[in-house]
């Protein structure tokens, strides 16, 4: 197994658990749930969502985008029912944690490269209040 899925991998576990800290209409009962959630999540979106975007296209060009966001609700809520430890209750709250999954694994993903390495910037004090 490559190094940057890994990382990848362990970013949506992370991402799924805060997102149940956060709404309450999403709950994990452990680690391990969460973990097998990001697996499932992952492959459902590796190999379903693009298939669903193709069938759903027409309807996503009139939504401009915006059914998107209903699709990953479909596959997160396709999940709770997969996973007995993992569960969404009622559809804004799929909507709304599909959105926060998406935006927190983004945001930690932006940190690590395409070889699985965290990036960061190295700043250096100039000058008093000055960074470089």
């Amino acid at each position: 197994m490559r190094r940057g899925l890994l990382i990848r991998w362990l970013i949506l576990t992370i991402s799924i658990i805060v997102t149940a800290y956060l709404l309450d209409g999403i709950r994990v009962s452990g680690f391990i749930s969460a973990l097998l959630a990001a697996v499932i999540l992952g492959f459902l979106n590796a190999f379903f969502r693009p298939i669903l975007l193709v069938l759903t296209l027409p309807i996503n060009i009139l939504s401009l985008g915006l059914f998107t966001f209903i699709i990953n609700a479909l596959l997160l809520t396709m999940v709770s029912v997969l996973l007995p430890g993992f569960a969404v209750t009622g559809f804004w709250s799929a909507v709304f944690g599909s959105l926060l999954i998406s935006l927190v694994s983004w945001l930690l993903t932006s940190f690590v490269n395409r070889r699985g390495e965290v990036e960061y910037i190295e700043l250096q004090q100039v000058d008093g209040d000055r960074w470089e």
